[in-house]
């Protein structure tokens, strides 16, 4: 059986701070590379400030590529975030991270402690989702 992966590259979305796609995807899976909290309108801007703002702005860029891809937040099934200020920024994170997705449908987690993000963001988070096939609900 020959896999195929489709790359994506969404127009609207930041500009990757490496080289790597926005999202691939294969039967049905897609994985959404992690986001850091960056303008999509200007790679330069600086970030902004604290975890809650910066939560906002990565969720934000990620529900950017999944409208890119034709999906939305009700088809992501699982989520990594990764935090440098674990103890810190855990509450706060999670403050804002729970306004994007109703309580009764909240994707599997995993929220890490890192020593280190690109560009020095307190927050990055990846997620994974499921296109439904036609017809189904």
């Amino acid at each position: 059986m020959k896999l195929s992966t489709r790359f994506w590259m969404v127009k609207d979305a930041p500009t990757p701070v490496g080289p790597f796609s926005h999202a691939t995807e294969q039967h049905g899976w897609v994985f959404l590379t992690g986001q850091m909290p960056t303008s999509p309108h200007d790679d330069n801007a600086p970030l902004p400030e604290g975890v809650a703002a910066q939560t906002t702005q990565v969720i934000d860029n990620l529900v950017l590529v999944l409208k890119g891809i034709g999906l939305g937040l009700e088809h992501v099934v699982s989520v990594r975030v990764f935090l440098t200020q674990f103890k810190r920024d855990y509450a706060t994170m999670n403050a804002v991270y729970a306004a994007y997705f109703p309580p009764e449908k909240l994707p599997a987690r995993t929220c890490i402690g890192a020593t280190g993000l690109a560009r020095d963001a307190l927050v990055e988070i990846d997620f994974i989702a499921h296109r439904p096939t036609s017809g189904a609900a």
